[in-house]
């Protein structure tokens, strides 16, 4: 029972980030599947837009270090409100455009496991990243994409609290992707965004957690000018070992899932406005939650 507990209440700070994922040890920051069709295409030069990520994460079912669910009557519901303000600059870099962007979190976390008698709710700032570099480039038939990330603990932890929305820990993040159109009219598309995380360790305890590695992947047709619809998905592996005197769970414990589901994308001209709404569907969790992830995003460009 003590790892159970371990288990869970050292997950969730991952909702503080955008929205939630857990289990033994600690997770990173980046939250999966915020990303889908043109992952890696940024808007052009000169431009600034605020883009707004509502995202939903349910999941009933826990699984542990072997891929096995666990009967502990576990239930997760998060919402995350994340406002993202991103400004590409007329400056060159390499050939590419220079950016800069900042993602603003408010979450909700709703935990309960039933086996232990846990429950708590939370709604507060999350750990807000900060993206001081992205260079962005674009060819006939490509888009392409590269980041330097900083996540801040600024959000409330109390390790007595798994709805905590902060994680108490700093992350570094980099950032490597890439669009490629089949056709020269850019009808087809099939893109993959790729990110490492390297995190600090917790503040209020002597736990570093282990490395990152995830890639979020989009195939999708343009229908009408105005529409995308596609299918998207998402990888994430721990690579590295969580370490400090503090890890009371099995260092080598690596967690693990995918996940797949459509997108649908539509262009307001008159608003210079983008939806998307993408749902994807997680699965061969590994030390982790497996649930569903349903985003709603809206772009706006000015």
């Amino acid at each position: 029972m003590r790892r159970t507990a371990v288990v869970m209440f050292c997950t969730l700070g991952l909702v503080g980030a955008l929205f939630g994922s857990a289990c033994a040890g600690e997770t990173g920051h980046y939250v999966n599947g915020v990303e889908g069709i043109k992952a890696a295409t940024l808007p052009p030069a000169g431009s600034f837009c605020y883009r707004l990520y509502n995202v939903f994460y349910n999941a009933d079912t826990l699984k542990d270090r072997d891929g096995n669910e666990l009967d502990i009557g576990f239930d997760l519901s998060v919402y995350a409100m994340a406002n993202r303000f991103i400004w590409i600059t007329n400056k060159k870099i390499l050939g590419a455009d220079f950016g800069v962007d900042i993602i603003i979190p408010l979450v909700y976390t709703d935990v309960e496991i039933g086996a232990i008698g846990a429950a708590d709710d939370k709604f507060g700032l999350g750990d807000v990243a900060v993206e001081p570099f992205v260079l962005s480039w674009h060819g006939p038939r490509y888009d392409a994409a590269f980041g330097i990330a900083l996540y801040i603990p600024t959000g409330e932890y109390d390790e007595n609290k798994p709805a905590s929305p902060g994680k108490d820990f700093w992350t570094g993040m980099f950032t490597l992707g890439g669009t490629w159109y089949f056709d020269t009219g850019k009808t087809w598309s099939a893109s993959i965004l790729a990110r490492y995380e390297l995190h600090s360790e917790k503040n209020s305890e002597d736990v570093r957690p282990g490395d990152d590695f995830h890639f979020e992947w989009g195939i999708a047709k343009t229908l009408a000018k105005i529409w995308d619809v596609g299918l998207t998905g998402y990888c994430h592996w721990q690579v590295t070992d969580d370490s400090g005197s503090d890890v009371v769970w099995d260092r080598s414990d690596h967690d693990s899932v995918y996940a797949v589901g459509p997108e649908v994308v539509v262009f307001i001209p008159p608003a210079t406005l983008f939806v998307s709404l993408r749902s994807q569907w997680e699965f061969e969790a590994v030390d982790r939650p497996e649930g569903n992830v349903t985003t709603l995003t809206l772009t706006k460009l000015f």
